[in-house]
């Protein structure tokens, strides 16, 4: 189902369904509310009303024992009459109980009934004093009886509301943490979904870049990501078509170029040699400089090759743990010799701290920094070479008292084959590639090397990550 869905349809669908669900816990806490209000709003009427009706009975049942004892008293046939009013008006606040939802409120309604019909008997025909008395007493009574039972009846249901509404809360804090975990869980879902394909599509990339063009990119997703990986699986394999042609190139070229230059050198040493009979002054001049530009031409060549085969090399690393302080000791004492014959001083100052990474690489990336410096520097100068820790980095600083970079050749002096114009107290015939071969060498340990500003001379720095 997923596989036959875009980026955007599976994104969309994630944000549909986490949004129905937090959408139906909302709309289960807002029906419990609702339903907590009816029942609020009802038991707050049926309280009034019970209220306003003991207060109603009270004051009908004092107009019947006025009216009954004043028409015991002056035997008015309209204060019979009032009394029977009282106590109709009194049957409509009787029928408030007799309506309420405990049984004993209607009962004790009725027990106030035959009270008032035995008060009123008591003033039919001959009147009875005393039975009169006594059912207006028993009136009383019954309406005290009555107020009480209401407020009651009123407490417990307030009671039964407050644990309806605690049980209410508890099921939809239930609901929420629920419709919470769905949703959370879905994002998961889908957000695993979403972002394992663009890290295989990052993985994929990243594997470009290193040059492990042998392993396929194969994307598990969506539809359009599918696509892409296909797309990016078409660009390794041209990649490495590409590859192959560059390094086939190369050694045609190196072979085409070779074989023609071992033949010019040969002829040029054999008129060195003046086989083929003695040479004029000029002439030897035009043979010295023919030699010169052959081996120059040769070395160029070579130094192609080289910085080919360094860019192929640097993805392949030989990890181990490098003691960097051991690893500097040894670049410098292996160009020792060269130092002392230019009277430059090698300065070295290294902190107790290891690296992963290729020790031959690593080597040869300090010794290139290395070389340049002792080559630029002017005689009497002095060459540092530096290890320090710095947070998650280790930094390798190689600081020379030479002319420095010109400003101008800063952006590319990492550049292959190019050569800056401040040259050292003796002109070189390098073919500048050795910081490009630093460069490819740091940056496959996952750092960089830059060059910083400094009073004089050059400073260059490595940094490298500790957790590479």
């Amino acid at each position: 189902m997923f596989s036959r869905m875009s980026f955007r349809q599976m994104l969309l669908a994630g944000f549909v369904l986490i949004a129905l669900v937090l959408s139906a816990a909302a709309l289960q806490g807002l029906r419990v509310l609702e339903s907590f209000a009816q029942q609020s709003r009802a038991g707050a009427d049926t309280a009034v009303g019970l209220t306003s009706a003991a207060q109603q009975l009270a004051q009908r049942t004092v107009d019947m024992e006025r009216s009954a004892r004043q028409f015991v008293v002056l035997n008015d046939p309209a204060l019979r009459k009032r009394y029977r009013d009282a106590r109709t008006d009194a049957e409509t606040a009787l029928l408030a109980f007799s309506r309420a939802e405990p049984s004993t409120l209607g009962g004790v309604a009725d027990t106030w009934r035959a009270a008032a019909d035995e008060a009123e008997v008591a003033i039919t025909g001959t009147p009875d004093d005393v039975a009169l008395r006594d059912a207006l007493d028993r009136l009383h009574l019954i309406n005290e009886r009555l107020s009480i039972e209401a407020r009651q009846w009123i407490a417990v249901r307030n009671a039964r509301l407050l644990d309806t509404l605690e049980a209410n809360r508890l099921r939809l804090a239930w609901q929420v943490l629920l419709a919470l975990l769905v949703a959370v869980a879905l994002a998961a879902f889908f957000g695993w979904q979403l972002a394992r394909p663009v890290k295989q599509i990052e993985e994929g990339i990243a594997r470009l870049g290193d040059n492990l063009l042998e392993i396929p990119v194969d994307i598990e997703g969506p539809a359009d990501l599918r696509q892409v990986g296909q797309r990016l699986d078409w660009l390794r394999q041209r990649l490495g078509e590409l590859e192959s042609d560059r390094a086939r190139m190369l050694r045609h070229v190196s072979h085409e170029l070779k074989t023609p230059l071992a033949a010019l050198r040969e002829g040029i040493a054999l008129l060195d040699d003046e086989v083929t009979g003695p040479l004029a002054g000029g002439q030897r001049e035009v043979v010295d400089i023919l030699r010169d530009n052959a081996h120059l031409l040769q070395g160029r060549i070579e130094d192609l090759l080289d910085f080919n085969a360094a860019v192929f090399d640097a993805r392949r690393l030989q990890r181990s743990t490098v003691e960097v302080k051991a690893l500097l000791t040894q670049v410098a004492d292996g160009q020792r010799l060269q130092a002392k014959s230019r009277d430059v001083e090698i300065e070295l100052q290294a902190d107790p701290v290891s690296v992963d990474g290729d020790i031959a690489k690593l080597g040869v990336a300090v010794g290139n920094l290395l070389a340049n410096a002792i080559s630029f520097s002017a005689s009497g100068g002095v060459v540092s070479l530096r290890a320090a820790r710095s947070a998650a980095h280790l930094h390798i600083d190689c600081i020379d008292t030479g002319p420095g970079i010109a400003e101008d050749d800063i952006p590319r002096i990492f550049d292959p084959f190019f050569q800056g114009r401040r040259q050292g107290a003796t002109p070189r015939c390098g073919s500048g590639v050795g910081l490009s071969i630093v460069r490819e060498y740091v940056q496959a340990h996952g750092g960089r090397v830059v060059l910083l500003s400094g009073e004089r001379g050059a400073h260059f720095r490595i940094e490298l990550p500790l957790d590479s």
